[in-house]
C-alpha cells in the first residue's frame, strides 16, 4: 500500500471541505465562476491593510547584510517584543518577548504547544462543534482529542465538560471567536472554565492546561469583547495568527504566547522553542516576522464583515432558516432544514451554492456558511438559499 493506513483513514475523515473545493472547481468549469457561490472555505477575500504593502516595500529595500539568515528558533526578539506589547493591551499581567514564540501560523502554534505538553495517550478536551483539524493536531503527538457537547447556543456546557475529564486529561482547547459558529465565550464562561480547570488540576495532582486558539480575536461585532484567558487562568497558552485580522493567510505567520504566571514557564518555553525546530518549521519566515513587528495595531475593516454577516443573517432568517447571530469570526452555522446536513448541503449544490456539512465539525444537523466573500456573491446566492429551503418545507 502506497500510503500509510493511518493517513488513508485520516484523509477520508477530513475530506469534507476538500470535496467541496473540488466540487466548486467542477461546477465553475461547467457553469462559469460567476454562477457558482462558494461559501465553503474561510479564505479572507479582503486585501491586507494599505500599510502592509508599504512595509513590504521598505523591507525589500533594506540592504543590511544577514537579514535573510536563520533567526532564533523562537523568532526575532523585536517581533516577540512587539507581540508582548500588544498582549499587554488586553491582559493585566506584564508580558515580555520571552513569553512569545513566533510560529508558522496558528496551526503551527497549536502543533508546537501539543508537541511540547502531550505524552502518548494524553487527552485534550474540546467543545463541539470544533475546527476539523483539532483531532489531527492532537493525534500528531499520540494525543487524543476528546469532544464535549456544547449548549444549544454553542456556549460551554460545563456538565458535559466535567464528565469529559479523566486522569489522562492534559489540556482543554477552546476557540473564541469560534469556527464554525461565530460564538464568543463570555468572561463568565471563561472564569467558570478556569475554576473547573483548577478543581481538576487539584483532583488529579497535576497541571491541566488551557489552550485558546484565537485567530479571530479582532473579528468581532456589536461591541462584543473577547475576554482574556491569561487573566483567568495561570497555566494557559494562546495560539493565533495574522491570517484573519491582517488578511495574510498565505503568509503563514502567527505566534504562541505563554502566560507569564505559568508553572515551570522556563521549561515549557524551552520545550516550545525546541519543538518549533524539530517539527520541521525550524522558524517562521524572517521577512514576515519583520513585517508584523510594525503592524500589530493594524486590522482589516471589520465593518465589511459585519455588513456581510447582517445581509446573510437577515435574509436567511426571513426565509425560515434557524440560526444564532454570530458574535465574531466570519461564519454562520444554521440548522439544516430536515435535520440531515449532508442531504441539505447536497441540495444547495444543485443551485451552485457550496457550504460545508456540520458533520465535518462534529456538529451534525447544521451546516457552515463562510461569509468572507464578495457582496455580489451573497446577493446573487440568496434566491438559491430561498428556493432550497422552500423545497424542504414542501417535502413535509
Amino acid at each position: 500500500m502506497s500510503v500509510a493506513k493511518k493517513i488513508r483513514v485520516s484523509v477520508e475523515k477530513g475530506s469534507m471541505i476538500r470535496k467541496m473545493f473540488e466540487e466548486g472547481s467542477r461546477r465553475r468549469a461547467i457553469y462559469g465562476a460567476e454562477n457558482v457561490f462558494d461559501f465553503s472555505i474561510g479564505n479572507p477575500n479582503l486585501e491586507p491593510p494599505v500599510k502592509f504593502k508599504q512595509v513590504l516595500m521598505e523591507l525589500a529595500g533594506d540592504s543590511r547584510p544577514g537579514l535573510h539568515g536563520y533567526p532564533s528558533n523562537a523568532g526575532l526578539m523585536p517581533t516577540r517584543q512587539a507581540v508582548a506589547a500588544y498582549l499587554g493591551k488586553y491582559n493585566k499581567g506584564p508580558f515580555t518577548g520571552e513569553e512569545v514564540v513566533i510560529t508558522v501560523g496558528a496551526g503551527g502554534a497549536l502543533n508546537v504547544i501539543f508537541k511540547t505538553i502531550l505524552d502518548p495517550g494524553d487527552e485534550v478536551i474540546a467543545p463541539k462543534p470544533l475546527f476539523v483539524e483539532y483531532p489531527f493536531y492532537a493525534d500528531n503527538y499520540q494525543g487524543v482529542l476528546v469532544p464535549a457537547a456544547g449548549k444549544a447556543d454553542f456556549g460551554l456546557d460545563f456538565d458535559a465538560m466535567d464528565k469529559a475529564f479523566t486522569e489522562k486529561t492534559k489540556a482543554v482547547l477552546i476557540n473564541s471567536p469560534h469556527n464554525p459558529t461565530g460564538k464568543v465565550y463570555s468572561a463568565k464562561e471563561i472564569d467558570q472554565l478556569a475554576a473547573l480547570l483548577n478543581e481538576k488540576s487539584r483532583k488529579y495532582g497535576k497541571v491541566i492546561y488551557l489552550v485558546a486558539d484565537e485567530p479571530y480575536r479582532r473579528i468581532v461585532y456589536d461591541g462584543v469583547k473577547v475576554p482574556s484567558i491569561f487573566d483567568a487562568y495561570a497555566n494557559s497558552f494562546v495560539a493565533t495568527s495574522f491570517s484573519k485580522d491582517l488578511s495574510l493567510p498565505g503568509e503563514r505567520i502567527g505566534y504562541a504566547a505563554v502566560n507569564p504566571q505559568m508553572a515551570e514557564k522556563a521549561l515549557v518555553l524551552n520545550g516550545m522553542i525546541f519543538c518549533n525546530r524539530i517539527i520541521g518549521f525550524v522558524n517562521a519566515p524572517a521577512f514576515m516576522q519583520r513585517a508584523i513587528a510594525v503592524l500589530m495595531d493594524e486590522c482589516v475593516d471589520v465593518g465589511i464583515y459585519k455588513r456581510r454577516r447582517d445581509a446573510l443573517y437577515n435574509a436567511l432568517t426571513s426565509f425560515g432558516y434557524e440560526l444564532n447571530k454570530p458574535e465574531g469570526a466570519f461564519y454562520l452555522f444554521p440548522k439544516a432544514p430536515g435535520g440531515d446536513d449532508i442531504a441539505f448541503t447536497a441540495a444547495l449544490q444543485e443551485v451552485n451554492i457550496l457550504t460545508v456539512p456540520g458533520s465535518g465539525f462534529m456538529g451534525p444537523g447544521y451546516f457552515r456558511i463562510t461569509y468572507c466573500v464578495s457582496d455580489e456573491t451573497i446577493e446573487r446566492s440568496l434566491p438559491g438559499f430561498k428556493k432550497t429551503i422552500e423545497q424542504f418545507k414542501n417535502q413535509k
